[in-house]
């Protein structure tokens, strides 16, 4: 699980933000009532869900680009060569171009905590740093200075030294020794891999089938609970035709490619295509479904930009659910849906804001740190009128807008 997550320095955001999941000290009815939000690890309580709220270009998305470029990082740094520049953008403004890039993530990996840090600029890895608890207490497993010197805690990583000698300032020490078979290197890339996932991408047709096939009864309650008249769905294969590179040509063949089939409530041996014929939001929710499940199943974390876009509220709503309904699961997701600035389905501290200052900074806080605001109040009204500053002011009146088309 996701404790906390900091970063500095890239694209929009200019000083340090956090994305903290470890949650507040809130013990009103309504945060009571909202139990199954949070989940509990060695005493200390934990959100299953944050959402990022704000206007358009206040770095919503830049936030989760950079988790992503940075998670990234871990698991393909070691295949960097000499000429490798990292594809990220530091803050353009005030000389923050020429500053390090900062970033930190504080997760849980076997029931042990790891604190995880580095910097870098856009051509080398400048510092790097892991520490753990394995007795409740702080320990170091490496440290990489701005030297390039490094230090180790005792009997962690087995001959380090051979992988300091393979590692360049184009590659992070860890995702080197992952690829050099380092053990507890190897764990955390692994945790990196397949339990922190960055979205809904990369889903090629066998692990979309064999999702399919492990969660289709979930999938199709799922459906039913979200009011769709599908009573069943069949994947298959069929032959298209599709444009093939052979020896520098392209010639169109015959291929095979997954299809979901959908069989509806009025008459149920007429079949349906899921791509061609279903609904915008049908598609949407399918396809979160079929990585989501096994989110929810194997207790990991995803990040998803605007998941609920295509979605009715009560859809939105469900896949919070979801979340909020597995063991110990969790979701860091961006949105525009105000309906979910609702403090009845989300905690304070799940309700972040995310607003640009006018140096062109992101800069995030919660509902939670808004300590005048009552929880009998309506936090969706209080956003869109600006009590929060994270919403857009848009000039769009008919007189405004006629004096701008008449130049």
């Amino acid at each position: 699980m996701i404790l906390k997550i900091e970063f500095e320095n890239f694209f929009s955001i200019k000083d340090r933000i956090r994305v903290d999941f470890r949650a507040g000290n809130i013990n009103t009815a309504l945060a009571r009532e909202l139990s199954h939000n949070v989940m509990e690890w060695k005493g200390v309580p934990i959100l299953k869900s944050i959402g990022l709220f704000g206007p358009n270009a206040s770095g919503k998305s830049n936030i989760l680009k950079t988790i992503n470029f940075c998670c990234r990082l871990i698991l393909d740094s070691h295949l960097n060569n000499e000429g490798s520049v990292f594809n990220f953008e530091p803050f353009k403004f005030e000389g923050w171009q020429d500053k390090p890039s900062k970033f930190l993530i504080d997760f849980v990996c076997d029931n042990v905590e790891y604190e995880y840090a580095f910097e870098l600029t856009k051509e080398r890895i400048l510092s790097e740093s892991l520490y753990y608890y394995p007795v409740g207490r702080r320990a170091k497993v490496f440290v990489r200075d701005i030297n390039g010197k490094y230090s180790f805690g005792t009997g962690v990583f087995n001959k380090p030294t051979d992988v300091v000698l393979n590692t360049s300032d184009k590659n992070l020490f860890l995702s080197r020794a992952s690829s050099m078979n380092r053990e507890l290197a190897q764990k955390l890339y692994r945790y990196f891999m397949n339990q922190f996932l960055l979205g809904l991408v990369n889903v090629n047709e066998m692990m979309a089938l064999d999702s399919f096939n492990t969660y289709k009864k979930v999938i199709l309650k799922a459906l039913e609970i979200c009011d769709t008249d599908i009573t069943d769905i069949e994947a298959r294969k069929e032959q298209v035709y599709a444009p093939t590179a052979v020896l520098g040509q392209v010639d169109v063949k015959l291929v095979d490619v997954l299809k979901f089939k959908t069989f509806h409530r009025n008459q149920k041996d007429v079949m349906f295509d899921m791509d061609m014929e279903e609904s915008d939001g049908t598609r949407k929710l399918f396809q979160i479904l079929l990585r989501l499940l096994d989110v929810v199943k194997n207790k990991k974390g995803i990040m998803l930009d605007e998941f609920d876009q295509s979605l009715h509220t009560r859809l939105a709503d469900f896949i919070l659910d979801l979340i909020h309904a597995s063991e110990s699961s969790q979701l860091l997701f961006t949105s525009h849906n105000t309906n979910l600035i609702d403090v009845k389905r989300l905690r304070r501290d799940q309700i972040v804001f995310v607003n640009k200052s006018e140096q062109g900074a992101t800069e995030v806080y919660s509902l939670y740190d808004f300590k005048d605001f009552r929880e009998n109040m309506d936090a969706e009204k209080g956003y869109i009128q600006g009590r929060f500053d994270a919403v857009p002011y848009v000039d769009s009146s008919v007189s405004s807008i006629k004096q701008l088309l008449e130049g």
